[in-house]
């Protein structure tokens, strides 16, 4: 017998930089936060970088225009935030 699942799927609904944190709300309303030190680009950033966050890709990610940096949703929620 085969079964069958259904991937969930959550998109970034608002993004935004606060006290060292980039946050996020889901789809599901749920609160995701990491520490901008996880990622390269990230922590050398100024404030007003930091602040320039795009959703991309019908919310599956995150855009820093003036850093050059994309991270996907799902890539935060497995860990994966770009530090080398």
């Amino acid at each position: 017998m085969k079964y069958m699942i259904a991937d969930l799927i959550f998109t970034a609904e608002k993004a935004w930089f606060e006290n060292g944190m980039i946050c996020m709300i889901l789809s599901d309303k749920k609160e995701v936060r990491f520490p901008i030190y996880l990622n390269n680009k990230l922590m050398t950033a100024t404030e007003a970088q930091l602040n320039n966050i795009e959703i991309i890709c019908g919310g599956t990610g995150l855009h820093w225009p003036d850093l050059d940096e994309d991270l996907s949703v799902v890539g935060i929620l497995e860990g994966r935030f770009g530090k080398v």
